[in-house]
């Protein structure tokens, strides 16, 4: 598995606000503290709340926070997760999809960016990876 992306949902619809991708991480927080790293700023989200843990060949969420994690309106504590699922930190808080994509698809990915970039020879194409001193940060009301 090579990469995990977490995509923030607007609250009462599915359009992205925000996005993080990791790709060589063993281990994601998502919380409030600035020490996460995906931080988020809402009133339901606990400091630490999110553990995302890549364990074997899958990726395992486990809840932290004390108001929970919630999978289809159903609290989890420990959950293997999915392509495509979404997460909700607290019964009423923000949703984050999850997305992951094996090697082979990313490498796909980069070959078909390659063959259809439309910068010229020397000219680098924007990432939207997360890089060191990127924003990681976003305030939910």
């Amino acid at each position: 598995m090579a990469a995990i992306t977490l995509t923030l949902l607007l609250p009462g619809k599915s359009v992205a606000v925000q996005s993080w991708t990791f790709e060589s991480e063993q281990t994601i927080r998502v919380g409030r503290a600035a020490d996460n790293d995906v931080v988020l700023y809402s009133a339901v989200v606990s400091r630490h709340h999110l553990e995302l843990r890549r364990e074997e060949e899958a990726w395992v969420a486990i809840n932290l926070g004390a108001n929970g994690t919630y999978m289809e309106a159903e609290m989890v504590e420990k959950l293997v997760l999915k392509d495509g699922m979404v997460l909700r930190l607290a019964s009423s808080g923000p949703k984050i999809q999850i997305r992951l994509q094996s090697e082979l698809s990313t490498l796909e990915q980069e070959l078909a960016q390659q063959d259809s970039s439309p910068t010229g020879p020397g000219e680098e194409q924007k990432s939207s990876r997360l890089h060191p001193g990127d924003s990681k940060e976003t305030i939910i009301n």
